[in-house]
């Protein structure tokens, strides 16, 4: 027989007057052993890492141990994490916050992440790491004393903005940064107000569209840094996408940003083929996008216009989505021209390049009716085909992608499939839409060009030719220009036909002798 537990709890009726007294409520010998306790278990520097031997059954890659020593050693635990594409940046941000937590100066701990991201920064920082957190979903205790993940939409929600600005985090991590580029939103406003003592600010693509947005994003994590908005333009830029003094500004950006490229922390790197495909429009289909031009005065202005244009580059289905929405009889005459289409010149092209060497494929558009037809497409075909899109719900979206590594041999994916997903075992992706962002392109590819990828990939972009896509084509060019500049050496995200492109449009597209020269201009500072 087990004997009786006895309670002892004196203690709390003597707490209150022991504290109210003189008598000190602990000894001096047992403080100092407290003390030399403390500095076993809690160095006194940042010098090395300390989760290695903790973790001894974890392998983590040489670059990610770098880049934390390099944070907490150089940057006083506030950075901006801008490895390509699928380099772990999750680890090491884990690897980092492991770390303060075992010298004992972080306990509470914020990370934010789109909601497509919560479950997987969890599981991560679990395995990797061995950090335990507190998803925050409905009903959320934003004062818990732990590492929380919370989505970033649903924490600057006001009634739990409010809370949350009240309370002190030991550290902050913010996942796909690069959402924070505008001063004016309201993502950016929450993240400004948040009281932190350590911040990490993880992506891929820190400089996206201007010069601006990089100077928004390095001044949200150390106000200052690059001085006033007026000193930053007057030294800096040299136009919306060009950087004058760029070694300044490069030491400048190196004193809070770490970027690790696949060539440099690879010792076989994956080689990445792009392949831009010029596409000759249907007799039909010419038509149709041409007719789009009378539409101008049913169109609320010039963007809706463009933006047709695209769609039409893209299906019939997607534009005639925007097109009935219009008034007027040229509607009527329009929609009735997109009847006369029988074939998507893309869609064939699409289909030749799965059929020419049968494989598991990865393919991007930018409108879910475009996705529709496209399923359907490939169906017709024989070729077995799912799709992704951002408001599945997350089990359907791990059905999809397990559907898509069994028996469909193509995944169609709308612009939500960029961010999150991990398909090493595919390694052929087209872009059936080409977006106006270059950087929106090498999330693309960084689904299927990451680490655990061990063949090299093929990249086929798709565009009409005479068409609003040869602009956009030079763009991202310009942009891509921008990128190097700002942050250096970019892997190929377009093949290097682009000189020649280049030209094309700026002699047979221009509208002015000034758009021509700029044109031309643009083209100069990006070949030097």
């Amino acid at each position: 027989m087990k004997p009786p537990i006895i309670y002892d709890d004196s203690w709390e009726q003597q707490l209150p007057e022991r504290v109210q007294s003189s008598n000190i409520i602990s000894s001096w010998p047992l403080f100092k052993l407290t003390v030399e306790t403390k500095k076993q278990i809690i160095p006194d520097d940042f010098h090395g890492l300390l989760t290695p031997s903790f973790l001894p059954s974890i392998d983590f890659l040489p670059h990610q141990t770098a880049a934390a020593r390099t944070v907490m050693e150089e940057m006083n635990g506030t950075a901006i994490l801008a490895d390509e594409v699928g380099l772990g940046k999750t680890i090491e941000a884990g690897l980092i916050l492991k770390e303060y937590m075992l010298r004992g100066l972080v306990s509470r701990a914020l990370i934010l992440t789109p909601a497509s991201l919560v479950n997987q920064w969890a599981r991560e920082l679990r395995e990797k790491c061995q950090i335990y957190s507190l998803i925050q979903k409905k009903n959320p205790d934003w004062s818990w004393n732990g590492v929380q993940i919370a989505s970033i939409d649903s924490a600057k929600q006001p009634k739990n903005a409010e809370m949350i600005a009240d309370l002190l985090f030991d550290m902050v991590i913010i996942d796909e940064a690069h959402r924070l580029k505008n001063p004016a939103t309201l993502n950016y406003r929450f993240v400004r107000r948040l009281n932190k003592t350590y911040c990490l600010l993880l992506t891929a693509t820190p400089v996206q569209n201007n010069v601006d947005e990089l100077f928004h994003l390095v001044s949200l994590l150390k106000p200052g840094h690059f001085g006033s908005n007026v000193s930053f333009n007057t030294r800096f830029k040299s136009g919306k996408r060009s950087i004058q003094d760029q070694e300044s500004f490069k030491a400048l950006l190196q004193k809070v940003m770490i970027r690790n490229r696949r060539d440099e922390t690879e010792q076989q790197p994956v080689k990445r083929f792009v392949e831009t495909i010029r596409i000759n429009p249907s007799p039909e289909e010419k038509i149709f996008y041409d007719a789009l031009a009378r539409l101008k005065d049913a169109v609320p202005n010039a963007m809706t216009l463009l933006t047709l244009q695209r769609e039409a580059c893209s299906s019939k289905f997607a534009a005639l989505s925007t097109i009935q929405k219009l008034p007027g009889q040229e509607r009527e005459e329009v929609s009735k021209l997109a009847e006369d289409i029988t074939v998507n010149s893309k869609a064939e092209k699409a289909m030749s390049i799965i059929k020419k060497q049968p494989e598991k494929t990865i393919i991007f558009t930018q409108y879910r009716a475009t996705q529709r037809y496209l399923e359907h497409y490939f169906h017709e075909q024989g070729i077995p085909a799912v799709s992704f899109q951002g408001n599945f719900k997350k089990g359907k979206k791990d059905w999809m992608v397990e559907l898509f590594k069994g028996p469909a041999q193509v995944l169609i994916a709308t612009e939500s499939g960029s961010e999150g997903l991990n398909l090493q075992f595919c390694r052929r992706l087209i872009n059936f839409d080409l977006p106006w962002n270059p950087m929106k392109l090498e999330q693309r590819i960084g689904r299927i060009h990451r680490f655990g990828q061990d063949q090299d990939v093929h990249i086929y972009h798709l565009a009409y030719e005479q068409s609003v896509e040869d602009r956009m084509l030079t763009l991202l060019h310009e942009k891509i220009h921008l990128f190097q500049s700002a942050i250096g050496k970019l892997d190929d995200i377009l093949d290097q036909n682009w000189i020649e492109d280049h030209l094309h449009d700026a002699f047979h597209n221009s509208k002015s002798i000034r758009e021509w020269e700029i044109k031309v201009h643009n083209l100069a500072a990006a070949l030097e």
